[in-house]
């Protein structure tokens, strides 16, 4: 059984690695700025790095997630209780992934430690416990995102048009093989190729926008590239440091362990999830919930960074999902580029991960229990 646990929390920092590590970079593959394969090598590195700090700067994390205060600790402590939670979560993660949707895994996580708890303990589980230190917070995240992507864009904005620097906007002219058809004796008619000068004019979200100007001997794109890429390292960093010691706390039960041994593990698998099982996700982060340009990008990744260190700091579970997705919109409402269809689906899958979570954990625990 303790086996079983070590392997199943493996399998929940894959998933949480596959849904959740591009989220930090997602504006970065978003406008442009970087192909796939650099975004999320960079947040692999970042999120590395975020997990191994979250040994010495989250502890917090680690107590709340291992389920004390939730349900009695005579559950806590049990083996199948907590292989039970894990698979919940898990499972109901890389199902989300799958269908290529954001969610998270502290829902995940919160939804199982429920649904173990209602079939291990009836009415022992500690709703007003679950009210004030998980669902509030997951709640009032993605709004308070929501609000400072906005608030950061436009302040950003208005600091560049104070500075006077302006967008400049590239049309593309070059040669195009085309195919003309000519009539030929014999037949009806007949393909002949040839290269003609073509000019490419196009929307102006899809054009390519660049900053104009120069700032500290550089210019002002690559002072705003260097911006974009630090603020997204920062995001996937501070997942790492909110979400580790929440897996992490699953392995409190194996003695075994050494306790900085199983973040490193977690970390080493949770970027292993991300490299090889995160494109799903970073299409609908990236290109469904808005359309974005650098500034846009820079402006939710930094919200997003400032929000879940704070959070990571005071021991407040909040989702690195929730806030980036609430970020995005919020940036993407105030440009008038955001989807609220898209926006209203993922919001749907918000809502099912914790039933789900809660109904296979449960199911998980009652086979366990018996054996």
């Amino acid at each position: 059984m303790l086996l079983a646990l070590f392997f199943a929390a493996c399998f929940l920092a894959y998933s949480n690695g596959a849904n959740d590590n591009f989220k930090g970079v997602a504006s970065l593959y978003g406008c442009r700025a970087a192909s796939y394969r650099t975004a999320i090598i960079w947040a692999a590195i970042t999120t590395f790095a975020g997990s191994i700090a979250s040994i010495f700067l989250a502890q917090a994390l680690l107590t709340k997630f291992s389920g004390k205060g939730l349900v009695p600790d005579t559950f806590v402590g049990s083996e199948a209780f907590l292989l039970a939670v894990v698979l919940g979560a898990a499972t109901t993660v890389i199902l989300a992934t799958q269908l290529g949707f954001p969610v998270s895994t502290t829902h995940a996580l919160t939804g199982a430690v429920v649904g173990c708890g209602l079939i291990a303990g009836g009415t022992g589980v500690n709703f007003a416990a679950l009210g004030k230190g998980f669902v509030l917070p997951l709640l009032l995240s993605p709004l308070l995102a929501m609000f400072m992507g906005g608030l950061l864009y436009l302040l950003f904005r208005s600091l560049r048009l104070i500075c006077g620097v302006k967008k400049e906007l590239c049309i593309c002219v070059g040669s195009e093989e085309r195919i003309v058809a000519l009539p030929q004796p014999g037949s009806i008619l007949a393909l002949r190729t040839t290269n003609a000068i073509t000019l490419s004019v196009d929307e102006q979200e899809n054009c390519r926008e660049r900053y104009a100007g120069a700032m500290l001997g550089l210019t002002a794109q690559q002072v705003m590239d260097g911006a974009h890429f630090l603020s997204a390292g920062v995001v996937s960093f501070a997942r790492g440091l909110n979400d580790t010691p929440k897996m992490v706390a699953m392995l409190l039960l194996l003695k075994w362990v050494d306790v900085r041994w199983g973040f490193f593990a977690v970390a080493m698998i949770m970027a292993v999830g991300g490299l090889l099982n995160a494109r799903r996700v970073a299409e609908t982060m990236s290109h469904r919930i808005t359309a974005m340009n650098h500034g846009q990008g820079f402006s939710a990744n930094l919200t997003t960074g400032i929000l879940v260190i704070l959070a990571s700091f005071f021991g407040l579970p909040v989702s690195t999902t929730h806030v980036s997705v609430g970020a995005l919109f919020g940036m993407g409402v105030v440009t008038g580029q955001a989807n609220p269809r898209v926006m209203t689906n993922i919001v749907l899958s918000w809502v099912i991960t914790l039933p789900c979570a809660a109904i296979i954990a449960g199911v998980a625990y009652a086979i366990l229990r018996n054996l």
